[in-house]
């Protein structure tokens, strides 16, 4: 059985000095490392390629009841280093009960939790004790990018409607169990070049794609709030467009991301970029625009009734010795796509960290969240398994 008061910082340790950067060095590495670890167990285990050179990994602990089993689904990329360190973003160097490094907190100190309480598990089952419910490990790949690897999962029939999953995204402490939608669009506009000086002899895609960002971004701004996601949101993340400045631009193109709050979803988006459009070719002549839907992710809404946020918060309670707040991750996950695509009520995060730490120079965790959430996660893993916790 792994040592709960270190195991999983020395683990995470180990992770952190494996580049997996997405776009970069990719899970490869980390994945054969993760292969070879859980593959010294005596548990079946699975490597499904996804993209080139990379796959998903599964293993998993055989219970008596194989459906509802306990999912853990951890993502092995990490995003770009960047500019800014000040430490080796490969180091996992530990300071002042800090370990640095790219993925820190997003998410290979999740990732190390996880492994940790299912090495534990499956030390237990192997001295002879019977789960009740399978226990399933999954890394996944791509989920910085388009989550090809949560789908992938999807599509192999790891999980299923009925799964308790729960992925290790930092939460700070918290559980967060609901998501904003996600929908983004490219949008392109044309328009017929010209003379700077003779204008109206063109048509000025930038001036349409202007009209366009401040149509959406009024009508994104009157979408009602939810109660508990908060308010829709929009963000012009890309645009490129145009010559030099003496020429009328014929072309743009934008990236936009909505996070959206129900009930306004992918539909009332559309609604609002076709309007918007429409308005644009309206305000500046000539030009015309179009559009594609390049991500589509439904809002996720918070089940009270949930078995696997009851177990876990009974989970984190007990560790803890205080209460545990349910409350909304800001981002989306795979969890969320899991839930999204397969209409699951228990998919929810729980993690070490914080995410106002991810993605930036001198990302961190502190070790003593890793201890906290290995203990949980494995108080948790215990419960279902071996204790006869109620999720029927």
């Amino acid at each position: 059985m792994q040592d709960q008061s270190s195991g999983a910082i020395s683990l995470t340790q180990a992770l952190i000095r494996i580049d997996s950067t997405d776009p970069g060095a990719y899970e490869t590495k980390i994945g054969e490392f993760i292969f070879e670890r859980l593959s010294s167990l005596s548990v079946p285990v699975i490597k499904k390629e996804v993209l080139p050179g990379r796959f998903n990994i599964m293993a998993k602990i055989e219970g008596e009841i194989d459906d509802p089993a306990l999912v853990y689904i951890c993502h092995m990329d990490t995003v770009t280093v960047g500019e800014g360190w000040t430490k080796d973003p490969f180091g996992a160097e530990i300071q002042d009960g800090r370990i640095y490094g790219r993925g820190a907190c997003d998410m290979k100190s999740g990732l190390a939790c996880a492994l940790s309480s299912f090495e534990s598990m499956a030390g237990e089952a192997a001295s002879g004790k019977k789960p009740k419910h399978s226990f399933v490990f999954i890394g996944t790949v791509d989920e910085e990018d388009f989550m090809r690897g949560s789908e992938d999962v999807i599509k192999e029939g790891w999980v299923t409607k009925n799964s308790l999953v729960l992925d290790t995204e930092p939460t700070n402490g918290q559980i967060q169990v609901a998501h904003k939608g996600r929908t983004w669009f490219e949008i392109t506009v044309n328009g017929t070049t010209a003379h700077a000086s003779t204008p109206w002899k063109g048509a000025d895609a930038i001036a349409g794609a202007a009209e366009i960002i401040s149509f959406v971004r009024r009508k994104i701004g009157e979408c009602p709030s939810h109660e508990d996601l908060g308010i829709s949101t929009v963000t012009f993340g890309q645009i490129e467009g145009g010559y030099r400045p003496y020429v009328v631009p014929d072309h743009c193109k934008m990236w936009i991301d909505m996070r959206l709050v129900p009930p306004a979803d992918t539909r009332t988006a559309v609604g609002i970029v076709t309007q918007a459009i429409e308005d644009a070719a309206e305000k500046v002549p000539g030009i015309s625009a179009s559009y594609v839907i390049t991500g589509d992710r439904p809002y996720i809404e918070k089940d009270e009734n949930s078995v696997l946020i009851k177990a876990l918060k009974t989970a984190a309670e007990e560790i803890t010795g205080e209460p545990v707040p349910v409350t909304c991750f800001p981002g989306y996950t795979d969890t969320a796509v899991i839930a999204g695509k397969l209409g699951n009520h228990n998919c929810i995060s729980y993690g070490p960290g914080d995410l106002e730490r991810a993605h930036k120079p001198d990302e961190s965790v502190p070790c003593e969240d890793i201890s906290r959430c290995e203990k949980v996660l494995t108080r948790l893993a215990r419960s279902i398994l071996f204790e006869d916790f109620p999720v029927g």
